[in-house]
């Protein structure tokens, strides 16, 4: 290969890591070192804990099951390349490597939101029609709900490594980034770029608006149907079933939506603090929500304590 088609798609890319606080990469490594631990530890203990046992084989843990799995994957993908950018200076990253990273991290994240979405549908049967909760959530519907999320996913992230591929990266192969994410690749191509640009807000838009929609639209049928309850009790109960499933929610589309927005719209934001926040996104959802179910769940917590 000669070395102007090297250059046109280079054999590597760069990853600078957090531009302007290279000096504080080693202490923000040791964090983000534990986080991920954490998330290991976390979503293994509830897999551990739920998949052994038949009582757990409820809608609510199996769709918590899928979630832990996909985290593992999702904090595996980036975290562990972070964190030798920051200890060794392994910077480079094989162009097909960093396409197979910009697929996973983004397509799993398309499978976490369709696997949040499912259980938000599981809130609304169990609160709206009690009676009629095992009839419709069987088994069957469970793991074609798991079937969808993985091909939803895949799918819709399929065409990104092509899209890419086409681009020209005559300028530079250095991404300003920890990790390969479609827009911070898509950035630094030299070529036209508007097809990738609208097939990334599509993308998102097919994803988290449709799913951000339909979960707002649960809720408002739950807090309707919780608000008509006759006795107190039974309504604390109602939303104290909803509190783990709200706290996810929060902590995976917000940082999701800042990241998305600050990539398009925000330009005055320094690029260091969308960096931070964007390896945030990947490791906080992952490490709290075993410790938010592990919590607010009455049977997991009997469990924990029972194994320590």
């Amino acid at each position: 290969m000669s070395q102007n088609e090297t250059f046109y798609q280079p054999e590597n890319f760069i990853l600078i890591g957090i531009p302007d606080l290279e000096v504080a990469e080693f202490w923000i490594s040791i964090p983000m070192c534990l986080m991920y631990v954490l998330t290991v530890l976390g979503n293994i203990v509830m897999l551990i804990i739920i998949l052994p046992q038949e009582t757990f084989h409820k809608p609510m843990y199996l769709f918590l099951c899928m979630l832990s799995i996909i985290d593992l994957v999702a904090s595996a993908t980036t975290t562990p390349k972070n964190l030798c950018i920051f200890w060794f200076n392994d910077n480079e990253i094989a162009f097909n490597a960093c396409l197979a990273q910009l697929f996973f991290i983004h397509s799993l994240s398309m499978m976490e939101s369709t696997v949040l979405l499912a259980m938000a549908f599981d809130r609304y049967v169990a609160i709206c029609h009690p009676l009629r909760y095992t009839s419709i959530l069987t088994n069957s519907l469970i793991a074609k709900i798991g079937i969808l999320a993985i091909i939803r996913g895949s799918l819709l992230m399929a065409p990104a490594p092509f899209l890419i591929r086409r681009l020209s990266y005559c300028r530079t192969n250095i991404i300003a980034h920890t990790y390969c994410e479609h827009m911070a690749v898509v950035k630094i191509a030299c070529t036209d770029t508007t097809i990738n640009q609208i097939y990334g807000l599509t993308v998102a838009l097919l994803v988290i608006a449709v799913d951000v929609i339909c979960i707002s639209v649960s809720y408002s049928a739950i807090v309707r149907t919780v608000f008509r309850l006759s006795s107190k009790e039974a309504r604390h109960k109602a939303l104290g079933t909803c509190a783990p499933h709200i706290c996810v929610i929060l902590i995976s589309y917000v940082p999701a939506l800042f990241s998305f927005f600050t990539h398009r719209f925000g330009h005055n934001i320094p690029l260091h603090v969308h960096i931070i926040l964007a390896n945030l996104y990947i490791l906080i959802p992952p490490m709290c929500n075993p410790m938010i179910y592990g919590a607010r769940t009455k049977e997991i917590r009997k469990r924990i304590t029972g194994i320590f």
